[in-house]
């Protein structure tokens, strides 16, 4: 018989140390540089060649996008743009990539994306 283990035995999240606190810099760690690149590439390639053709700045929009946790009014904020200005950038995002920001899923494989464009060592 298999007895479970108690919440209390369990140990707690300080014991894993800053690797629980980074666990997307682990999983960035353990894919090898050429997949990470290559998904880079796919997710972030469109915004960079839009905004260096276009002198924009949708990859720098998601970003901020992105660490305002999605909320329209903060990221304007930050931005220094209106709501609307956010939303158009948003859309062309959107549109640029096939993706949708209103997903997690979507929201994550960016993050991703753009935390995998620092070389393994410093991630």
């Amino acid at each position: 018989m298999v007895r479970m283990r108690d919440s209390a035995d369990a140990p707690a999240p300080e014991a894993y140390g800053d690797a629980y606190a980074d666990s997307y810099a682990l999983l960035l760690a353990a894919v090898p540089e050429r997949t990470r690149w290559s998904f880079r590439e796919r997710m972030l390639g469109p915004l960079e060649e839009y905004d260096s053709s276009r002198q924009a700045e949708l990859l720098h929009t998601l970003e901020v996008f992105l660490s305002c946790s999605g909320s329209w009014s903060r990221s304007a904020t930050r931005l220094h743009v209106h709501v609307n200005t956010l939303r158009y950038r948003i859309r062309r995002i959107e549109d640029l990539t096939g993706r949708d920001l209103g997903t997690l899923e979507d929201r994550v494989d960016f993050f991703l994306a753009l935390r995998a464009t620092r070389p393994a060592s410093t991630l």
